[in-house]
């Protein structure tokens, strides 16, 4: 007999019986353990490589060698983020988790400016709440490496299938998706999944509306209007707002690039180098707010991404940065104000205009 569980194997998070041998697997792969000897030993790794990935071999294996669980990889993920946001952050704070109930599942939909922080920032909420972590959507373009597809997998994440091609195909990863989503919420999972499929570059936060059509294809399935169908979903609207984007001068460049040659030709590792960047790179405060579920009547999706769009344009948290960007100077401390004027000098002249676009947005979009 075939389990639910089984029906969602190729994009599904690994279960407990799975996580010693992803463990395994990925203290086996070379690929893995020399992405580590570099980032972390980079000196020592050109002086003596093969050494240095034994030691880390024998450490992670060390380290890692009681994780047999779901809940233990989060607990080890807990640890790396409290690191992380010692020395990265000026600190992270959160508003709207006493709307939430801990027993039930939440379909979160959020802004979306960094690839690992933001459902990263979202989980850590949850759990110094003592709420459970969220199952996080990550499109495969993130997972060309075999370590990637392992550590993400134990990280709770499922897979969304951007590389379908052609309509049959698409439809039948799409409906496997909001099934997944259905069958994730029945369970008392909690979800996060991007607003579009892409970080807003430009500091814009827009809900793309095919993203809502695809939550809504199991309820179509099964012939619930669809507003019925969004509010049986839970959906909490999310804004997640950095002070400082370390990300900000490679989003530029792109737009730039788009703009000038019209087209941007990302590298092979560029995805990783951004995910690197954003969890090592300096990003001043943090806030996340969690809105109330949505409960409105909604004819369409269109509608509703309005709706998804006011809440995260409402609640985001603008910083010193974003009103300095929008030019409004008299609310901002001199100090502050010479702080961000040293950063934005920093910036590359001809990228200058579009990083301070892009800290402007969310107030221009707060009206």
């Amino acid at each position: 007999m075939v389990s639910d569980t089984d029906l969602f194997k190729d994009i599904r998070p690994y279960r407990d019986d799975e996580v010693a041998g992803a463990i395994e697997r990925l203290i086996a792969d070379d690929e893995f353990i020399g992405a580590i000897a570099r980032y972390r030993f980079s000196a020592l790794s050109r002086l003596g490589g093969g050494l240095v990935k034994r030691l880390i071999r024998l450490y992670l294996g060390w380290r890692w060698r009681h994780v047999n669980s779901v809940q233990q990889v989060q607990l080890e993920v807990a640890k790396f983020m409290e690191k992380m946001i010692s020395s990265t952050t000026a600190g992270v704070t959160y508003s709207g988790l006493e709307h939430l109930n801990s027993s039930t599942g939440y379909l979160f939909i959020s802004n979306h400016r960094d690839i690992a922080l933001d459902p990263a920032f979202v989980n850590w909420g949850l759990y110094t709440h003592n709420m459970d972590t969220v199952r996080i959507a990550i499109g495969d373009n993130l997972l060309r490496k075999p370590c990637s597809t392992e550590l993400m997998k134990l990280n709770k994440s499922f897979i969304v299938k951007r590389s379908a091609k052609g309509p049959r195909e698409m439809m039948k990863a799409f409906s496997e998706l909001s099934a997944y989503l259905r069958h994730s919420l029945d369970d008392g999972h909690s979800i996060w999944i991007a607003q579009k499929e892409g970080r807003a570059k430009d500091g814009d936060d827009k809900t793309d509306p095919a993203i809502l059509k695809m939550f809504y294809m199991e309820g179509k399935r099964q012939k619930i209007p669809f507003s019925d169908y969004i509010r049986s979903l839970n959906l909490v609207p999310v804004s997640i707002s950095y002070e400082y984007d370390p990300g900000d001068v490679a989003k530029a460049r792109e737009l730039h690039a788009k703009e000038t040659h019209g087209a941007y030709e990302k590298s092979e590792f560029e995805d990783i180098q951004s995910i690197v960047q954003g969890i090592t790179g300096q990003k001043g405060r943090v806030h996340v707010a969690f809105g109330r579920p949505l409960t409105g009547e909604f004819d369409n999706a269109d509608e509703l991404a309005r709706a998804v769009d006011r809440e995260i344009h409402a609640n985001y948290h603008l910083f010193p940065s974003n009103l300095l960007a929008a030019g409004q100077t008299a609310e901002v401390d001199a100090g502050v104000r010479q702080d961000f004027e040293q950063r934005m000098s920093l910036v590359p002249a001809e990228l200058r205009e579009r990083v301070l676009a892009m800290y402007a947005r969310p107030v221009l979009n707060k009206g």
